[in-house]
Parts: structure tokens; C-alpha cells; sequence
């Protein structure tokens, strides 16, 4: 079934998939980390992209 166009906004944004190779990727490049280690990070705290993105910053820093 197609999303309903009607419904729009960013609720999803907010969250990483993990599972899902482009938001891995995205991590990798934006922090310069490696796949093992964005996984690792979503893992370990969770899906919320603004905590995974803080932690991202302390491991590339």
C-alpha cells in the first residue's frame, strides 16, 4: 500500500535505522568513523539520531 501523501512530516527523521546501509553510511561519513563503529554507537545508545550524533562526536574527537 502507498503512504498517504497527505500525511507529511518529520517524525521519522528524529530516528536512525540501523538497520538500514545509507543511515550507517551517513554516519561513517559525517563522524569518519567505520560501519562497525556507526553500528556499534546505534546499538549501544539507542536509535535517537541526536544522542547516537553526540556520541558520534566524542568518537571522532
Amino acid at each position: 500500500m502507498a503512504d498517504d501523501r497527505n500525511k507529511t512530516g518529520g517524525q521519522d527523521r528524529i530516528r536512525v535505522a540501523g538497520g538500514q546501509e545509507y543511515e550507517v553510511c551517513d554516519f561513517v561519513d559525517k563522524f569518519d568513523i567505520s560501519p562497525a563503529e556507526a553500528k556499534d554507537l546505534i546499538e549501544r545508545f539507542g536509535n535517537d539520531r541526536e544522542t547516537a550524533g553526540a556520541r558520534g562526536e566524542k568518537v571522532k574527537g
